[in-house]
């Protein structure tokens, strides 16, 4: 029997790093397949694939470290503060440091123990640590499928 811990790890490994049950790709697919041109182009008014890669690596970063630290240190408000891309160099390091966070993240939640969902997190107004990591889940599925749209407009 999988148990919670192992069940969300998952769970989240197939949105980020491997899977295709859901949307049939993930962010690692996604990324890894656009160079930096394809990652900042913009497209009307939509944010680009680096500004949601970005996001979400934010708040997987802002997440391990309030996991760590017991402080929530990060604000929706610099969630999109992408610092400029102007080579396959700087895009390849933000790509990195989104699959590292990745696994870290997953390879958290997968060591956790289970009492820990049900608990607080960080203050009662967040809601429990359950609430937060299927959010972090739902979210990303939801940047995810811009992420794939905007590369189909791209390419």
């Amino acid at each position: 029997m999988m148990t919670r811990n192992i069940t969300i790890a998952n769970r989240l490994r197939e949105v980020l790093l491997n899977g295709h049950w859901i949307a049939n790709t993930n962010y690692k697919e996604q990324i890894q397949s656009v160079n930096w041109q394809q990652a900042t182009q913009k497209v009307d008014s939509l944010k680009t694939i680096a500004a949601l890669t970005y996001h979400i690596n934010y708040y997987l970063a802002g997440l391990l470290n309030a996991f760590e630290n017991g402080r929530l240190e990060i604000s929706d408000k610099y969630s999109f503060d992408l610092p400029t891309i102007n080579s396959e160099i700087e895009w390849s390091k933000l790509v990195s440091e989104f699959l590292t966070n990745s696994e870290k993240f997953a390879d958290k939640i997968e060591k956790m123990d289970e009492k820990i969902f049900d608990l607080p997190f960080i203050d009662e107004k967040y809601g429990t640590f359950l609430r937060n990591i299927e959010g972090v889940i739902v979210h990303s599925y939801y940047h995810l499928g811009q992420i794939s749209l905007i590369k189909k407009m791209i390419t």
